[in-house]
């Protein structure tokens, strides 16, 4: 059954279905020596700590219409930091007919979209190999939602938000609705893909796979970028003051780092 927009469908009540969206992001470093990666997480530490990221997260919330509630935020030792914020809805008499569009959302721009009681989280894991120069940064995005729209048309702002090497997107649909007959509504809006929702030219920037369970609104896309140029993952020098050996050696290592992100597995090497 083709699901037709709220706006034409009388619901019983409040639209309770809730939608989750989950970005994780990666973005990968070779530091050489111990200076170097010290220096690299105290960087990101910087460029992503507690009031960045709420920062970041207020701007979610206003691409998606929410009020903010509260925030919790957290800068860790030695790295890391959190963001919490509970949101909630405006009215919803005049939820725009876009927010079903299966395209991309804006970016930091003003946008008028609905939701119900909900939340946004973001975390972040700076860590590094133990012996073979390799540093790592993870953000975990969470944006849930609860009534008519879908936290989708925040993700071309996250996107934009963050250096991505590797990114891992997931979108669910859980519970149900019913309309004024009763009959149940597991899902209130078309989708096909996430991949959807994301810009033309930043696909064209990464290799892309989908895993969709359709019948379980369950959607999963990850991205890895196409692009290889070494200068963007040394930390502190250019690829000029390495000779051809060393910059074999480290591009092998980082590209292994993220065929193993990508692919969620540890991979023979030798």
């Amino acid at each position: 059954m083709k699901i037709t927009p709220e706006q034409t469908i009388k619901l019983h009540g409040f639209n309770n279905l809730t939608k989750s969206l989950s970005f994780n992001m990666y973005d990968i470093c070779y530091t050489r020596t111990k200076e170097e990666r010290e220096a690299y997480l105290e960087y990101i530490d910087e460029q992503y700590n507690a009031d960045r990221l709420t920062t970041i997260l207020q701007t979610v919330s206003n691409i998606i219409g929410a009020h903010v509630l509260n925030i919790a935020k957290q800068d860790y030792f030695p790295q890391g930091a959190s963001v919490t914020m509970l949101v909630s809805e405006g009215p919803v008499e005049t939820a725009p007919t876009d927010s079903f569009q299966e395209s991309p959302g804006p970016l930091p721009e003003t946008v008028l979209m609905h939701l119900d009681k909900s939340h946004i989280t973001v975390h972040t894991y700076p860590e590094y190999h133990p012996d073979e120069g390799i540093s790592t940064f993870r953000a975990d995005i969470d944006v849930s939602t609860c009534g008519e729209i879908s936290p989708l048309k925040a993700l071309n702002y996250l996107i934009h938000s963050f250096d991505t090497d590797i990114m891992t997107i997931d979108y669910r649909v859980r519970g149900f609705t019913r309309d004024i007959s009763g009959h149940k509504l597991f899902i209130d809006h078309d989708i096909n893909s996430i991949q959807n929702y994301i810009p033309e030219e930043i696909q064209g920037q990464y290799d892309m796979i989908d895993v969709n369970v359709y019948q379980e609104n369950i959607f999963h896309t990850k991205c890895k970028l196409k692009a290889f140029d070494l200068d963007n993952y040394l930390f502190g020098y250019t690829k000029e003051m390495l000779d051809l050996g060393e910059q074999e050696k480290i591009t092998k290592r980082i590209t292994e780092e993220m065929e193993e992100i990508y692919y969620g597995k540890n991979m023979k090497r030798g």
